[in-house]
């Protein structure tokens, strides 16, 4: 779902990046007065994950693949959607920035679609569908799977909403086909969200909100991180996704242009010079997990209150 650069026109990115910088600001205020020096490591390696489980596409229906979009995912497992906001709003820096994926002039529409709204309708959702579940901490990875999977479909809707407004294509057009095929992503979403909250509440509930992190147990953590960045991003579906196979079923696919030629050399999360190997795909994973990880560890540490210290 990251919006190129070229499919939004320049009032459209502004006002979205206006908003996304605003959320990102708020942010900063509101995750100081709730995150502690113990839970820094927590949100680098909720972000590294995030990033490295975006480089899997999985495939669904008509040629088609989706990835996790984690926004839901992030919250929870922080306890905190402004700590999810930076959490999220680093990977997709870093993702422009260093990787090319979602164009520089998108970069403010792709954090408030994928991030903000993304975080935020899961979010809003969760307590009342664990509720209406029974309520008991055993629940929440079914009730973070259906909110995180309604969170892609409201992420698409905005999407199509801009992309009409920017004048790319009508919504008439943009809103059933991105509805439709992110209904499909959204259950991918679901599904992974669930199933990591189920290893998390069964093996691992120190890393959830509320309790006592045991950092001395990091190391089957930060290994499924690099694995999952290293080597299973070998096997990501090489279909477009679904914004992709939008703009080509519609034609406006041309559109799409670059803001910046040759921006990285980490540019389709390959090494230049490495771009037909697949050591290049796996450098390029474990470098931005890394970044991720030191990034938004970094953010942590400065937001840390003095006496959390």
């Amino acid at each position: 779902m990251h919006i190129p650069d070229g499919f939004l026109s320049p009032p459209v990115a502004i006002a979205t990046g206006i908003a996304s910088a605003a959320a990102i600001a708020v942010a900063l205020n509101r995750t100081r007065a709730s995150l502690g020096l113990r839970q820094a490591p927590i949100m680098g390696l909720t972000t590294a994950f995030v990033f490295a489980a975006q480089m899997i596409n999985f495939p669904v229906a008509g040629g088609t693949s989706g990835h996790l979009l984690g926004g839901a995912l992030a919250s929870v497992v922080l306890g905190n959607p402004w700590a999810a906001t930076l959490a999220m709003s680093t990977v997709f820096i870093i993702q422009s920035v260093l990787f090319a994926d979602g164009g520089i002039t998108a970069l403010g529409a792709n954090i408030f679609n994928m991030g903000l709204v993304g975080i935020w309708v899961g979010w809003w959702l969760l307590q009342p569908l664990q509720q209406l579940l029974g309520g008991s901490r055993n629940r929440l990875p079914l009730a973070a799977g259906i909110a995180a999977a309604l969170s892609v479909v409201a992420a698409s809707i905005c999407v199509a909403i801009q992309l009409a407004i920017s004048g790319t294509v009508g919504l008439n057009i943009a809103l059933p086909a991105m509805v439709g095929v992110h209904i499909l992503i959204g259950i991918g979403e679901g599904l992974i969200t669930g199933g990591v909250l189920t290893y998390l509440v069964k093996v691992r509930p120190d890393l959830l909100p509320g309790q006592q992190p045991q950092l001395q147990k990091w190391v089957v953590p930060v290994i499924g991180v690099l694995l999952i960045s290293g080597v299973l991003s070998l096997f990501a579906s090489s279909w477009p996704d679904g914004l992709e196979a939008v703009a080509e079923k519609y034609g406006f696919k041309d559109k799409e242009a670059v803001a910046i030629e040759n921006p990285t050399p980490l540019a389709d999360y390959t090494v230049k010079g490495l771009e037909e190997q697949p050591i290049g795909t796996s450098i390029a994973g474990l470098l931005g997990s890394a970044f991720s990880f030191g990034a938004a560890f970094g953010i942590a540490q400065l937001v840390v209150k003095p006496k959390d210290v």
